[in-house]
């Protein structure tokens, strides 16, 4: 039998056990904390990378979707599409009119035909029998084929110069001595005529040709030694001449029902400024200056204007409230397309939104084809609905968490959840067109110019370019030749079109 142990010992060993055990305790308890903490630094760094990771998502979608930009889902245009992209099947909205390719049946033929009287008759009979070899020379002619070359003369010929002999005479009755007048074109010693100062600006202003090739080429062409600062000077020299056009242009498009607006930029000088266009079928207006609704309004044609203003989303024209708005149908196209390019599955409403458009499109056309005033009340209300149906659809989607391109997505679907009468004006009034495509073809030439001649040195040159641009382009809307339109300038003046519309 074991000896016994003394209360105290026992006590003792107790209270060590006990103090272990409380220290072991302490140490799990701070390991846990530890733990705890290490946890909650953990989870904190992990959402913060999840945040930086969301965001990071949403910057590479807003970046992929800017580089999938191009003219057929932007506003960009055409001339800032990549040559080395390739253009994708479904690039353009336009839909297979089911036509033959090249000239429709029917169209006015521009085939060259003989003359009666050509400037050189060359005969061509043949020398001997092709089948004996006998000469036929004194033969009478049983057939005969005429074939007509047409081609320039080489080398171009001489300038027409005419000299003006300015007369002074002495009179019989009290001796004064009074000279003759000379034409108007005649005030120096040597001048260029009207035709030559047409050809130089028809060369620079309408076919942006630089301005030394535009004097190689009239040279070349025409036999006129023109250097390139007369070249040059041009436009300038057209321009001034162009006060009366101006002013006869601005007083019919102020009185048009439905009149485009558009603006494009162009480097002018170093500094982008913006050149504006109103314009209709038939009449062409350009004017400088910046992207402000005061820019907008030093055309002189846009204020107190009570008519139809067709035109892009640019809010710059929301203060002229006298005018009804139409918003451009191709634009909205082109933005619904690109949110559906970068987004197909999430965004799946704007196809929706634009099978509406282009069903009130060939609506409309099917319309004016059968001389209806307007759309039916039923086909009105069908259209409608769709539209109002596909609004929400977007306005749902904007919604949905996880969503990509949410916020473009949303402005998109408020846009045609806000303007729907100015959308769908189209739609209520046939006379107003689906597109501001006339706006855009008359204002491309801007981008022509930058690309072919390079950007404008001062704000006059660009100030000229647009009031002679204005000028051409109205001219060949009347199917006026362009080349003919300037000599008529240099001659007796501008020509001034005689109503808004033929």
């Amino acid at each position: 039998m074991s000896a016994m142990v003394p209360d105290g010992e026992l006590r003792a060993f107790a209270s060590a056990m006990e103090s272990m055990v409380n220290d072991l305790q302490r140490r799990l308890d701070g390991i846990a904390a530890g733990f705890a903490e290490q946890k909650e630094a953990l989870l904190a760094e992990l959402a913060l990378e999840r945040a930086r990771a969301d965001a990071l998502q949403v910057r590479c979608d807003e970046l992929s979707r800017r580089l999938g930009k191009d003219s057929s889902n932007s506003s960009k245009p055409p001339s800032s599409d990549s040559p080395y992209r390739k253009k994708p099947r479904d690039r353009s909205s336009r839909k297979r009119s089911g036509r033959a390719p090249g000239k429709q049946p029917g169209a006015q033929s521009s085939t060259l035909r003989q003359v009666p009287d050509p400037d050189e008759d060359i005969a061509c009979p043949p020398a001997e029998c092709g089948c004996c070899g006998t000469g036929l020379a004194g033969q009478p002619v049983l057939a005969e084929q005429k074939r007509q070359v047409f081609d320039v003369p080489a080398p171009p010929p001489r300038p027409r110069v005419t000299q003006y002999r300015v007369q002074s005479k002495t009179c019989p009755c009290c001796g004064a001595v009074t000279a003759g007048a000379a034409p108007g074109g005649a005030g120096g010693r040597v001048q260029y005529g009207p035709r030559a100062h047409a050809v130089a600006a028809f060369l620079t202003c309408w076919h942006h040709v630089p301005v030394l090739r535009a004097a190689q080429l009239a040279a070349a062409l025409s036999g006129l030694p023109v250097s390139a600062g007369f070249a040059a000077g041009a436009r300038g020299r057209a321009a001034a001449l162009l006060a009366p056009f101006t002013d006869r242009v601005r007083e019919l498009l102020a009185s048009v029902p439905v009149l485009h607006a558009d603006e494009t930029p162009a480097r002018v000088a170093g500094q982008m400024r913006f050149l504006h266009v109103a314009c209709t079928a038939h009449l062409t207006a350009m004017h400088p200056g910046d992207r402000t609704s005061q820019a907008i309004d030093a055309g002189l044609i846009l204020p107190g204007y009570a008519g139809t203003l067709v035109r892009d989303g640019y809010s710059g024209y929301l203060h002229l409230t006298g005018a009804v708005h139409a918003w451009c149908g191709a634009h909205l196209l082109r933005d619904l397309k690109g949110l559906h390019d970068a987004d197909p599955a999430g965004q799946a409403w704007t196809q929706d939104m634009a099978a509406v458009l282009r069903d009130a499109l060939a609506a409309t056309r099917s319309a004016r084809a059968a001389g209806q005033a307007a759309l039916s009340a039923a086909e009105h209300a069908a259209l409608l609905g769709r539209y109002r149906d596909a609004v929400a659809a977007g306005l749902q989607a904007t919604r949905t968490p996880g969503a990509r391109n949410r916020r473009e997505a949303a402005n998109l679907a408020r846009r045609f959840a806000s303007h729907q009468d100015m959308i769908l004006r189209f739609v209520t009034d046939l006379d107003v067109p689906f597109t501001n495509n006339q706006a855009e073809r008359d204002i491309r030439p801007v981008k022509v110019q930058q690309r072919a001649s390079g950007t404008w040195r001062t704000l006059l040159g660009f100030a000229d370019f647009a009031v002679v641009r204005s000028y051409l382009s109205t001219a060949a809307k009347w199917d006026i030749q362009p080349l003919d339109a300037l000599t008529r300038l240099f001659t007796d003046g501008p020509w001034l079109p005689p109503a808004a519309a033929p």
